[in-house]
């Protein structure tokens, strides 16, 4: 995790991101409300087992989204690591070898790098696991195609990786017009035994039987939720294992968004952990699954 230094609204990434919006503070209060919540996130994630790293962003960068890493680098099982092309020009700053080296230096082995990053002269992106959702156990990368996840790289990196592309269009009504999500990881949810889905975003029947399909076969209970919980962020969670046992962690907008049907049954699977990242989601439109880049790499 990527603790802010200089998080605001991204002006860059506003034009198509349309979960975030403008507050009347200024930049350094934005930014230490977000740290607040940041540091408040991370304690309790560490209380209940997660181990978190958590590395500094560097001022000089001016890099506001910093604190989303989940988009610009991917960690596998045998030590790959993919590097991804970013929409935004001052999100690509965020790609820091720096924070390889500090892997590198808690133990964890890098094998491979796969750098997607020379797309982005041509104008085509791919932003992680923010645009691709990926089931690891059943080799399956789920994407909803839009100007940041370009179909013909997720076919290149399901190549490289050896993943299966689910590929369909996610949207969302914006003044009344239907506009493509700009991350799959905003309407959808994957883990170990369900899934947590927007289906009324995927207009296309046939792509959303194809997805509903997918899911079932592979043994996942599906957990339906509206577009307007999914505008409280209640699609952007992640599991995660902690000292005991497994939790959903998302934000307190996406918790208390969830009816009770809902919440009962994420909890048969697993516990929620939420906390309070309001400023963190209004200004930068994404919430607590992109601010974790899970490390699945191999120990030395």
């Amino acid at each position: 995790m990527i603790r802010p230094v200089a998080f605001r609204m991204n002006e860059q990434t506003a034009v198509n991101n349309f979960f975030q919006e403008d507050i009347a503070l200024k930049n350094a209060e934005i930014n230490k409300k977000a740290q607040l919540e940041f540091d408040a996130f991370v304690q309790k994630l560490r209380k209940v087992g997660v181990n978190v790293i958590v590395e500094d962003d560097d001022l000089r960068l001016d890099t506001p989204d910093s604190i989303f890493p989940n988009n610009w680098i991917s960690f596998h099982e045998n030590g790959d690591i993919g590097l991804y092309p970013m929409f935004a020009e001052n999100r690509r700053r965020e790609r820091r070898e720096e924070i390889l080296i500090r892997l590198e230096t808690e133990g964890f082995i890098i094998n491979n790098v796969y750098d997607y990053t020379t797309a982005e002269d041509e104008g085509l992106f791919l932003e992680g696991t923010g645009s691709l959702l990926l089931d690891r156990v059943n080799k399956k990368a789920y994407c909803a195609l839009s100007p940041r996840a370009d179909e013909e790289l997720l076919i290149e990196f399901c190549e490289d990786f050896e993943y299966l592309p689910v590929i369909f269009t996610a949207n969302q009504t914006v003044d009344g017009k239907r506009l493509p999500i700009y991350h799959t990881n905003v309407m959808m949810c994957l883990a170990e035994k369900f899934c947590v889905i927007c289906l009324d975003s995927i207009d296309d029947v046939a792509e959303k039987k194809n997805v509903t399909q997918h899911l079932k076969k592979d043994g996942k209970e599906i957990i339906k939720i509206t577009e307007a919980q999914m505008h409280h962020f209640a699609g952007n969670m992640l599991q995660l294992q902690g000292k005991d046992k497994k939790y959903l962690v998302m934000s307190a907008a996406a918790h208390n968004s969830l009816n009770k049907e809902q919440i009962a049954a994420i909890e048969k699977h697993c516990e929620i952990l939420s906390s309070d990242l309001t400023t963190i989601e209004t200004c930068g439109g994404g919430s607590a699954r992109c601010m974790m880049a899970e490390v699945f790499l191999p120990r030395e």
